[in-house]
């Protein structure tokens, strides 16, 4: 959403979110639980809770998105790919951008939306229509919950990149809005939708792997030339590792992980252990790429190159998280899922099952697609491989929460797995904060994690 010109100090000035998420540091409110756990206090319900409440029927569902730029542009196709939406509103302050989504719409075939651009605050403006359905939010981190309170406090369903919020007191209060406004507020977590992620769902849900003891999700991106461009998030993601030290980025290496280990469905987070290295690869890529009178080589970064966190889980499942975008490697979010009777690891994908007539080493899932492709992909899986973002995910994604709100199904996922697959954040910088200490998730679903749902007819 932010242009070239703004200064990082005003990116944080207009981003400072009052009221309902005060207090953003989150730190003054730890306390030291009786099992020698740091703590955080669980508000009081705002309103009956979210979790299995099914959307209201849409025979069109009419969308409006603050921000187009990459992504938000990116996922419009998506979406305009989906039969029985229309596209009513855009907002970014830019109006350059908003004018080519604009173009983008009619050339599929839409009437032209109405576009706000009118600084900062206008979509404000746009969440005060009455005829959106959904409102998707695709900006710079620190405007999500803000953006996210304001669909909600106007009566939309609000879905919202990753992650959906960056403190804990953000977390609660989007769970506490979606419950008040009895709204759905879904974070858009695309890696839960992707080919692979979703027949090794249904392979542990049929029991492939036996019983589940543990799993691994990651978020190893080498971003360092991205974090010092001067367009996209070169513009404001950098400045995210001056201030804050820990995994920045949890949710796309997390989401499939406790999706496959039904954590808020019969399992939750239950305390976590954070470590973060030095901090030195954004510093020597500067040095060996800018020049020496360059602003940005004054910048101190707090952010550990690489991060890794330990998730133990109510049932006694264990889930390694780990992040670094400051160093040279190949893309890979890892995706490990293991159990009594094998383990799956994907970059590549590859399986191992006890007693294989393969011997002691992984195969690939070739032989396993007739009985474990899950539907999503053999329904939508060709035109999502022809049009869709991150290789036909997004589409998936896209296609899916569509399908939930035409039929009238409770969404996969809700404003209880935003909260809880963001908290790692937070939670990672308070561990760090106090020695890599033990820190307690909160029961962001206050008792209602046991409840069991399916994903998607998986």
């Amino acid at each position: 959403m932010e242009d070239s010109t703004m200064s990082r100090r005003g990116l944080l000035k207009n981003a400072a979110v009052t009221g309902a998420v005060a207090g953003l540091g989150g730190l003054a409110s730890v306390v030291l639980g009786e099992e020698g756990h740091w703590e955080t206090p669980i508000p009081a319900a705002a309103g009956a809770s979210m979790v299995g409440v099914p959307f209201e029927r849409h025979n069109k569902v009419r969308l409006g998105i603050i921000g187009v730029g990459g992504r938000g542009t990116g996922v419009l196709g998506d979406f305009l790919g989906v039969e029985g939406i229309e596209v009513k509103a855009i907002c970014d302050v830019i109006p350059a951008k908003t004018a080519h989504a604009a173009s983008v719409i009619e050339k599929a075939g839409q009437p032209r939306p109405t576009e706000y651009h009118a600084g900062d605050h206008d979509y404000e403006n746009l969440c005060k229509r009455d005829d959106l359905d959904l409102i998707y939010i695709a900006t710079p981190w620190i405007w999500h919950v803000r953006m996210a309170l304001s669909s909600l406090d106007h009566g939309h369903h609000t879905a919202v990149e990753v992650p959906a919020a960056r403190t804990l007191d953000e977390c609660w209060a989007l769970v506490n809005a979606s419950e008040k406004a009895h709204k759905h507020c879904m974070m858009f977590e695309n890696c839960c939708y992707g080919e692979t992620e979703l027949m090794v769902l249904r392979m542990c849900r049929a029991g492939l792997l036996g019983e589940l003891t543990h799993g691994v999700g990651a978020y190893d991106h080498d971003l360092r030339s991205e974090l010092f461009s001067y367009g996209g998030e070169g513009l404001w993601r950098r400045f995210e590792h001056l201030d804050r030290n820990g995994n920045l980025y949890p949710t796309h290496g997390l989401g499939p992980v406790a999706n496959y280990l039904e954590c808020n469905r019969g399992d939750r987070f239950d305390y976590m252990v954070s470590m973060s290295s030095q901090s030195v690869g954004l510093q020597a890529w500067r040095t060996a790429n800018l020049q020496a009178d360059d602003p940005r080589m004054k910048e101190v970064y707090r952010c550990g190159d690489q991060n890794n966190s330990l998730i133990k889980t109510a049932n006694g499942r264990l889930i390694t998280v780990e992040h670094n975008v400051s160093e040279p490697h190949p893309y890979d979010r890892i995706n490990l899922i293991a159990g009594t009777k094998g383990m799956f690891r994907d970059y590549p994908p590859r399986l191992y099952i006890d007693g294989q007539k393969e011997g002691e080493q992984f195969v690939g899932l070739e032989k396993y697609k007739p009985e474990f492709e899950h539907a999503l992909w053999s329904a939508e899986g060709e035109l999502a491989r022809k049009n869709g973002g991150h290789g036909g995910m997004d589409y998936i994604m896209c296609w899916r929460v569509i399908q939930c709100m035409k039929d009238g199904l409770p969404p996969d996922f809700d404003v209880y797995d935003a909260a809880a697959w963001s908290a790692p954040g937070p939670l990672s910088e308070i561990s760090i904060a106090k020695g890599s200490a033990p820190v307690k998730f909160p029961d962001f679903t206050r008792g209602n994690w046991r409840q069991p749902r399916l994903f998607a007819n998986a």
